[in-house]
């Protein structure tokens, strides 16, 4: 179920959660920036694309967004993609060149609807600039999020995400142990080359995203995060740099769980 609530009052949070069996629940968000010219970041998963929209509309008209930014483009970022493109002809999608070239293998995007962007460039829309940024962790290589100079927020993809057993609206109402435990299963599972970088380097990513001092961090799949949450986020993530790796469940397990679903011994 797709639903939705204000995360500041110029930013709502579109989310649902989807249950990892045996580990717990992961949010799912998109976030409706509204302004002078409304921003849609991201589109929800594939499999609930027919609750998105229904629950965008709640939240904004899709013929008033002038834009669409995808942090990058797995199922789950994606689900919308078209209908929204195909509903809002005026609707531009700012991507990088690698995001264009994916998206493309299912349906081609129309190019003159694009807005290529790399981390470090910036672009104004309406009363507020977004400074594309590469976050600290990612899984896959087209990731960019943002910084948004209007709110302070820090749009920060995949990054930051945590395992939870349930989520609240702000990562706040969490307990220390659950975020960072939730923070680093999840950092392990979706970043898995985290532990082969070097400490130094990585510590560096980290103090980029502490010297930004976002007033608040909204994460793809963390619950928003007020600023005051930084370091306790940052902590997590070098954490789970030297934690031990993630391994899933192998053929084996997947047979015994296959069986207790039948009732066979």
């Amino acid at each position: 179920m797709v639903t939705s609530y204000p995360a500041a009052p110029d930013i709502d949070v579109l989310t649902s959660d989807f249950p990892i069996p045996g580990f717990g629940v992961v949010p799912i968000n998109s976030f409706v920036i509204k302004g002078k010219e409304p921003v849609l970041v991201d589109t929800g998963a594939v499999v609930q694309s027919g609750e998105f929209m229904p629950t965008l509309r709640s939240v904004i008209d899709p013929a008033d967004l002038k834009w669409l930014w995808i942090t990058h483009t797995d199922f789950d970022h994606m689900g919308s993609l078209h209908q929204l493109l195909a509903e809002n002809p005026k609707l531009r999608v700012i991507t990088s060149f690698l995001g264009v070239g994916i998206m493309s293998l299912a349906a081609p995007l129309p190019m003159d609807r694009v807005y290529l962007l790399n981390p470090g460039e910036r672009i104004t829309v309406g009363d507020r600039t977004l400074t594309a940024v590469r976050p600290p962790a990612f899984d896959n290589p087209s990731t960019t999020g943002f910084y948004d100079d209007k709110s302070g927020a820090f749009f920060s993809s995949d990054c930051f995400g945590a395992l939870l057993s349930s989520v609240p609206h702000s990562a706040a109402d969490l307990s220390d142990g659950d975020l960072r435990d939730g923070q680093v299963f999840w950092a392990t599972l979706d970043a898995p080359w985290l532990h082969k970088v070097d400490a130094a380097a990585f510590d560096r990513e980290l103090d980029g995203i502490r010297k930004m001092s976002p007033t608040m961090i909204l994460s793809s799949h963390l619950p928003p995060a007020p600023g005051r949450m930084t370091d306790r986020l940052l902590a997590s993530l070098a954490t789970a740099r030297t934690a031990a790796p993630f391994v899933g469940p192998n053929q084996a397990a997947l047979e015994q769980m296959l069986g207790q679903m039948t009732g066979d011994k």
